[in-house]
């Protein structure tokens, strides 16, 4: 009997249990469900994991899990597809630059699929499989996130429930050896470094990034956390002289711009438990996305407030009174104005509001060819769909969902799984465990922000197992004090600088924009600021290494 051609096959996916020979032959397992089902097999496979699968009648099939944990890029040919985790290996080393990519990146800080950096390399998102078949190539989605909420909740049921998925979807991902964990002292982290000891019976081993920077530091909160569990706990301070050697090999490592600038401390981290033998670390992204742990969750909720007043109010008093221009500048007024003025735009449109290229101004930041160049209303559509794909009436439901993909997909997964690679070390993420998304799906809405109090079930299921401080201290992460720094770090400077004046060279921006970032605005904000140096000097980075003569005008 001929079996199917596993062309490529990442992660760890568990197959449905009816394909008995899943275990034996992984190959037949695949060609098995993907003949009885099609893509939409895919469904019933949990676990991370990218797959490519030609079956014997010449069909190849290939998907990705939930989240993209294991990414997929393809590109289409004549007779087949071709598959790859990155998408410069598909690339080659004439592919085009794609402008539009580049003007995304500078709008999100990364590139969200199903684009990438090059113009005949797409990649898969999240959830989504793609088939060819008589030489034509498709692309859907396999999974949606559709919410259906318990109609009676138990609380203790629930918590009970709640507390033994954990325990098993951190024990799923542990393997042999050192059973380690990122530890930045937020509830998330400190969640899995609990877990690890519950269910191994012996600690875990901790590893933590600290900033000798006022308002970044939260390694307190680590170590609290650390001493509640009795981890094996190590730290590293990161430093101003660690960013000017790394930034360079980290910007590179990735397939295509990657702007996250939590990815530094994110590899030091990773470096730090590989040198200690570690060769698999759990990480706890992905609890505040399914569980409501944002602030901007909150934060939305009291702009939502506004559509629910009466009609007769909002169009007869308040919009007239507060929702002109001559309104938001009276002072004592300007407050009631900027919030109806927001709440009237709706979301997801009403997020991007502070977003960092739109507030600057396009015309004021972009070199004038790129933006001939371009359609800076393609991020806009890009989101409105994600955020209507979702089932559900909740718009804290709708929000997690988006999350879901702009957040987790297409962000903090790839700086966790791309900083740990380059470090040589495998990384699971247990709060993304097929059971507890289920189980997160059918939590009440109210149970995920209550009122406005953030992650409200999963704090009081844990109650008791977290320490109180982790419980009730404001999310904070591996936040990264660049602009801080390169305000008082001249080889940091120096570096960010030389990197955006190149990159002005090359068309991306524009020189009088660059001038007034260092010369200004850096001074002035350097968070704020500092966010926007910071993405577009990775942008370059990248450029230096994979595309150096690359240009706006001679593309």
């Amino acid at each position: 009997m001929s079996v199917a051609d596993l062309l490529h096959l990442a992660g760890s996916p568990r197959l449905p249990a009816d394909l008995r020979c899943a275990d034996e032959n992984p190959a037949l397992a695949w060609q098995t469900l993907l003949e009885r089902e099609g893509g939409a097999g895919f469904a019933r496979v949990a676990g991370d994991f990218s797959v490519a699968v030609r079956l014997i009648d010449g069909r190849i099939f290939f998907a990705v899990d939930r989240f993209a944990i294991r990414p997929l890029c393809y590109r289409g040919e004549t007779t087949t597809v071709a598959v790859s985790p990155r998408a410069d290996e598909l690339a080659g080393a004439d592919a085009t630059i794609r402008l539009q990519s580049l003007f995304e990146y500078l709008y999100f800080h990364v590139i969200p699929s199903p684009a990438t950096i090059f113009e005949t390399v797409l990649r898969l998102p999240p959830a989504h499989y793609g088939v060819f078949e008589n030489g034509r190539l498709s692309v859907a989605p396999y999974w949606v996130p559709a919410f259906s909420e318990s109609a009676a909740p138990s609380f203790p049921r629930l918590r009970e429930e709640f507390l033994d998925l954990l325990a098993q979807a951190t024990s799923r991902q542990l393997r042999d050896g050192k059973a380690a964990c990122f530890l930045s002292g937020g509830t998330d982290s400190s969640t899995v470094a609990g877990m690890i000891g519950k269910v191994r019976g012996q600690p875990a081993a901790s590893y933590s990034i600290g900033f000798e920077a006022e308002g970044y530091d939260e390694m307190a909160f680590a170590r609290i956390a650390a001493g509640r569990f009795n981890t094996e706990h190590h730290e590293y301070y990161v430093t101003p002289d660690d960013l000017v050697r790394s930034i360079p090999a980290v910007a590179s490592f990735y397939d295509q711009p990657f702007g996250n600038s939590s990815a530094l401390p994110a590899f030091y981290c990773a470096r730090m438990a590989q040198a200690d033998g570690v060769t698999r670390i759990l990480a706890g992204d992905g609890g505040d996305e399914l569980f409501g742990g944002n602030t901007r969750y909150a934060k939305q909720r009291v702009f939502d407030a506004y559509r629910h007043l009466p009609a007769a109010l909002r169009r007869g008093l308040m919009e007239p009174l507060f929702g002109s221009a001559i309104a938001a500048a009276i002072p004592g007024v300007k407050k009631a104005s900027s919030y109806v003025q927001q709440a009237r735009i709706p979301m997801p449109d009403r997020a991007q509001l502070g977003n960092l290229l739109s507030s600057l101004g396009l015309t004021t930041v972009l070199g004038a060819d790129l933006l001939a160049a371009v359609d800076v209303e393609a991020p806009v559509r890009q989101q409105r769909a994600v955020w209507q794909a979702a089932t559900t009436g909740s718009e804290v439901n709708r929000a997690l969902a988006y999350d879901w993909r702009y957040t987790l997909a297409e962000c903090d997964l790839p700086k966790v799984c791309g900083t740990t690679a380059m470090a040589g070390l495998a990384v699971g993420f247990p709060m993304l465990d097929d059971e507890l998304l289920a189980f997160s799906l059918r939590l009440p809405a109210e149970y995920k922000l209550k009122g406005l109090r953030l992650r409200w079930f999963f704090k009081e299921a844990l109650r008791g197992f977290l320490p109180d401080e982790i419980i009730v201290k404001k999310k904070q992460g591996f936040g990264l004090p660049f602009g801080v720094w390169a305000t008082r770090h001249p080889p940091l400077r120096q570096l960010a600088s030389s990197s955006l004046q190149s990159l002005a060279e090359r068309g991306v921006l524009r020189h009088a924009f660059v001038n007034d970032l260092f010369a200004r605005y850096l001074a002035e904000h350097p968070g704020y600021y500092g966010e926007m140096i910071w993405i577009a000097m990775m942008l370059e980075q990248w450029l230096q290494v994979h595309r150096p003569d690359f240009s706006v005008s001679a593309r």
